[in-house]
């Protein structure tokens, strides 16, 4: 069998889908209240007055939906493809050991780590410019309390053409090596556990894992990744969000060491709960996803694991 397979890529685009509907609304309450310096905490409209419906969870969704099924399409794909091909190269070696390795798994995702930044780098940042856009603004550093401002963007087309305009194409990769410093780590944190999860789960008896130990392992695997890629999400959303009303910090040291010095360690684990909360139900989703349309497109009744 070859070791590319379209069927990964297009597993992983519903899986990506699924995730966006289960986490959005998740998503925007970390945006709001998980640390990003220099906003306020409540959800508002861009008037400033507070939204009187939970459609406000939502906000932004569209753009996520249109370009994150994309990502984990790509993410996924690359990920089952590498780690299948890393396996029959070496099972075609002499005294090759089992067809599937840590080794393999831990190089397999890395390149997805790599992957996802250079093309989520962009989808990220759009995300969070249109999220933390009607939040009120403090001007903590001039002493001033928070005030309303009219949105910088009317949406996720106009947010790029402006970023392009003020900033360069560059500036669609700000945060892009705080973004590398979580998500290398931070998806061998996620598909390892889950590969090793499912196979603990899941009964010797069983050839494959059932939908529920795949819905489990997966949703224990994005909280172990999110929980512990806390401290760098930080950093990123930060360098992410700043450039809406102010340009505060030069990279990411000086991201890092102006967070400690104003708010103490405590702020690289600020959003650590909410963290770990979405990101179960929404690697659950993923990875059920994923696994229930691989085996459709395959036409088999085994879930495999990526």
């Amino acid at each position: 069998m070859s070791s590319f397979q379209l069927e990964d890529f297009a597993a992983g685009w519903i899986g990506g889908a699924a995730s966006v509907i289960v986490g959005h609304p998740l998503d925007t309450v970390k945006r709001f209240g998980g640390g990003v310096g220099g906003y306020g905490s409540r959800l508002t409209h861009p008037t400033g007055f507070p939204s009187p419906q939970v459609f406000g969870f939502f906000k932004g969704m569209s753009f996520p939906m249109a370009s994150i099924a994309v990502y984990n399409s790509v993410v996924f794909g690359v990920f089952s493809n590498t780690q299948r091909f890393l396996s029959q190269h070496r099972c075609r070696e002499p005294e090759a050991g089992p067809s599937r390795s840590l080794s393999d798994l831990l190089l397999a995702s890395m390149v997805a780590g790599v992957v996802s930044v250079g093309l989520g780098g962009p989808v990220d940042l759009i995300k969070i410019r249109l999220q933390m856009q009607t939040q009120p603004f403090r001007e903590a550093s001039h002493g001033l309390k928070s005030r309303a401002v009219q949105a910088a963007y009317q949406g996720p087309v106009h947010c790029i053409a402006t970023i392009v305009r003020t900033e360069g194409l560059a500036g669609l990769y700000r945060g892009a090596n705080a973004m590398l410093l979580r998500d290398i780590p931070g998806y061998c944190l996620y598909f390892i556990p889950y590969v090793f999860l499912c196979e603990w789960i899941t009964p010797e008896t069983c050839a494959s894992p059932s939908p529920y130990a795949v819905w489990l392992a997966g949703g224990m695997a994005g909280a172990i990744s999110w929980g512990t890629a806390t401290p760098m999400d930080v950093v990123k959303s930060r360098l992410q969000a700043d450039g809406v009303y102010l340009n505060k910090y030069k990279g990411v040291l000086d991201c890092i060491s102006q967070s400690y010095q104003q708010e103490g360690l405590k702020v690289f684990f600020r959003g650590i709960t909410v963290n770990a909360v979405r990101g179960f139900p929404m690697s659950a989703a993923m990875f059920l996803g994923y696994e229930l349309s691989l085996k459709a497109l395959r036409g088999d009744h085994t879930v495999t694991s990526p």
